[in-house]
């Protein structure tokens, strides 16, 4: 008897004449699920263009008073990071706050970032979910409007096995380069090393973005693993003590030249040790509530919160003041005087 055709087939060679289930064919024919994966190479990037970077900075989503991504606020962002020696972005993550966006909002701004300033600096679209459909539904879209690197989180809340984890970072690996990003305080679940030994296999792995610690940093970069930080307040040590390459940043929004010289300018604890303050303020509540508290005070986003993010109370926005005067208002992006603002200069947008 043929296979039927569907969703399921059989065969009639089961002793007895009943028909026996066998796995539809589709189900096995390698990337069958992915009908929008162009094998165009002319325009890809290079993997080594991705793990050569030092300076990446996790860039702040900007709103309109109606929720809207407000435009001219994040390309005047992403020309003032240029400015201050980022090489790179990563669109749409945590700090972008990429986890209140729909698809839609999200591709479009990878799209934008790619079409404005994509020959100025590498677009680093999050396209990672919980969801491996959605994952490689979106990357597939990242790739396609031209990001060069995709960032992949574990999946979160749900979890899953060692097997499960590398099964869905394999389901996007093959489309382009890609940073792994680890933060277990947010996932609830570690990416174990030998997870990452199997995913290091494909010549598509940039890299990971690493915020367990330094000792996990070494690890990797023993075993020629290129390694991000994810933590500011360790990324001057891993970058000159522990091998890594680099950083990942939420402070090189506020100080994109400061950041950079704790990346390529060698050892500096005395620099390290000025930025550190402004750090440990910024991270005292979940990112990103202290960046799009500071980026407000410093006038160059309005003061607009989506929720469930709401800004610093007036307290902490004092002690942000004082901070820039003391790291000297110069090193900070924007032009107009640091304020503390009042409460009601906040807008919280519940429906967007």
């Amino acid at each position: 008897m043929a296979a039927a055709v569907g969703c399921c087939s059989f065969q009639a060679t089961h002793r007895g004449g009943t028909r026996k289930w066998r796995s539809p064919r589709a189900a096995v024919i390698p990337n069958f699920h992915l009908p929008m994966r162009s094998y165009e190479v002319k325009n890809r990037t290079n993997v080594d263009e991705i793990k050569a970077l030092r300076l990446i900075t996790a860039i702040k989503t900007p709103y309109l008073p109606d929720g809207r991504f407000d435009l001219e606020a994040y390309d005047s962002l992403i020309h003032m990071q240029i400015e201050g020696g980022a090489e790179a972005v990563i669109v749409g993550g945590t700090t972008g706050e990429g986890q209140l966006m729909s698809w839609d909002e999200h591709i479009m701004l990878i799209g934008h970032t790619v079409n404005c300033f994509g020959n100025t600096l590498k677009v680093i679209g999050n396209t990672g979910s919980n969801s491996t459909r959605e994952a490689i539904h979106a990357t597939e879209q990242g790739f396609a409007v031209g990001m060069h690197a995709a960032l992949h989180i574990n999946p979160y809340y749900g979890k899953t096995s060692f097997d499960g984890l590398v099964a869905h970072f394999n389901t996007v690996l093959h489309m382009g380069p890609t940073i792994i990003y680890n933060v277990p305080s947010r996932t609830g679940q570690d990416i174990p090393p030998g997870v990452v030994q199997k995913l290091a296999r494909s010549p598509n792995l940039a890299g990971v973005k690493e915020c367990v610690g330094n000792d996990r940093v070494e690890e990797y970069t023993r075993n020629g693993v290129v390694v991000w930080s994810g933590n500011d307040d360790q990324c001057h040590d891993s970058r000159w003590d522990y091998g890594a390459n680099g950083v990942i940043s939420v402070t090189s929004n506020l100080v994109p030249g400061l950041m950079r010289q704790l990346m390529f300018g060698g050892k500096n604890i005395r620099l390290n040790s000025k930025v550190m303050p402004l750090v440990e303020w910024l991270f005292q509540e979940p990112n990103p509530i202290g960046l799009n508290t500071a980026l407000a005070q410093l006038g160059v986003v309005r003061p607009i919160f989506r929720l469930p993010y709401v800004p610093l109370p007036l307290e902490k926005r004092m002690e942000f003041v004082n901070i820039v005067k003391e790291i000297g208002r110069e090193n900070f992006i924007g032009e107009e005087d640091v304020r503390v603002m009042d409460d009601d200069d906040f807008i919280l947008i519940r429906r967007y």
